[in-house]
């Protein structure tokens, strides 16, 4: 019984340490998001102007990921599955929601995905560059150039502020 209380402390003291050593790890209400193109100019606001979201990194390694767009509307059912197929296509188009595991390399975070409202993306990497960290305001960048609606885009960049 002592040796297993000795490796719980243990367990926890590594985890404390690891988690003052990584400056994302908590959680983070989105402020922003901006589509820029590939000439550097900022093209969109892809969630709209006040989009909803939430990220979470723990100490022990684990990522939650959920943004919803601004403006989203109330299904007409009071159950998900039930609203009409119109209702539940724009419900699906506007959120995104992913948990996995996270990694650190320098400044890159890297979600390593294990479930997401989007299928395509379960059992794939996304890494974000995090551009800065300063105080309570967490500015992150996507890495993989993407197509949008026909139009061509260098990054998406996201910035959070840290709820206490």
């Amino acid at each position: 019984m002592r040796i297993i209380r000795n490796a719980l402390s243990f367990f926890v003291f590594v985890l404390s340490a690891l988690a003052q050593n990584d400056n994302v790890v908590g959680t983070w209400k989105l402020i922003s998001a901006q589509d820029i193109g590939v000439n550097g100019t900022i093209d969109r606001e892809p969630y709209g102007p006040k989009p909803t979201g939430f990220l979470t990194y723990t100490p022990d390694g684990r990522v939650s990921a959920i943004i919803t767009h601004d403006g989203r509307k109330p299904l007409s059912s009071a159950w998900w599955w039930s609203g009409s197929m119109q209702e539940r296509a724009e419900a699906f188009s506007t959120v995104i929601a992913y948990t996995g595991r996270y990694t650190r390399n320098g400044d890159a975070v890297t979600h390593h995905i294990e479930a997401c409202s989007f299928q395509n993306w379960v059992n794939t990497s996304q890494t974000r560059r995090i551009l800065k960290v300063e105080g309570d305001r967490l500015t992150l960048r996507t890495q993989t150039p993407f197509d949008r609606e026909g139009v061509r885009y260098a990054y998406q960049e996201l910035v959070w502020h840290r709820v206490k």
